[in-house]
């Protein structure tokens, strides 16, 4: 366990690992939860070796816990408005790159704790009928695995004026991506 992490488990989310450098100019955080932390993490490092962005790593114990508190201080703020509290998922994210999350469940999962994460999180999920193959088949057919989270931290970066539209395209081209592939959702 990381020093420290113990809270962080207990409520729902930890910084896993620091990124590499702070002094990069590009910077995202990873969230992550069961099998696939693996492909988070490799996706950091693909991310911080090939494109210059300092990943930060969080591990996801408890979409579900993270919720929960955030509604409950939302209860409390609307009934004690002169002593209003900050939901626990709200201070976790400590920087202003972009977030982007990769879960083996469906995307509605890390999207319930969205509106209290610092900025707009792009998720990826699992959404689709159900297939049978192999655990590396299925991760790339539903676009969960390291090459596509890569794609969509950088698309991130993009929406968010901080990556170029042909530098995405190069790497995405890199990563093996086919952007005219069928959406997992309806085929």
């Amino acid at each position: 366990m990381p020093e420290g992490a113990k809270a962080g488990i207990l409520k729902g989310m930890y910084l896993y690992k620091n990124g590499k450098s702070d002094a990069l100019e590009l910077k995202a955080n990873l969230l992550g939860s069961g099998t696939i932390m693996n492909e988070t993490l490799k996706a950091a490092e693909i991310l911080e070796e090939k494109y210059g962005v300092s990943t930060n790593v969080y591990s996801v114990t408890s979409y579900k816990e993270l919720q929960r508190d955030a509604l409950d201080v939302e209860r409390h703020n609307l009934l004690h408005p002169d002593k209003e509290k900050t939901p626990y998922v709200s201070t976790v994210i400590q920087n202003d790159g972009v977030i982007v999350a990769a879960s083996d469940y469906v995307k509605t999962l890390p999207d319930s704790i969205s509106k209290w994460l610092p900025k707009r999180l792009f998720t990826l999920g699992t959404d689709g009928f159900g297939r049978s193959e192999g655990r590396n088949e299925l991760r790339d057919f539903f676009e969960v695995d390291a090459k596509h989270i890569v794609t969509a931290t950088l698309y991130a970066l993009y929406k968010d004026g901080k990556y170029k539209l042909a530098d995405l395209k190069k790497a995405m081209k890199e990563q093996g991506i086919d952007a005219n592939k069928l959406n997992p959702m309806i085929s």
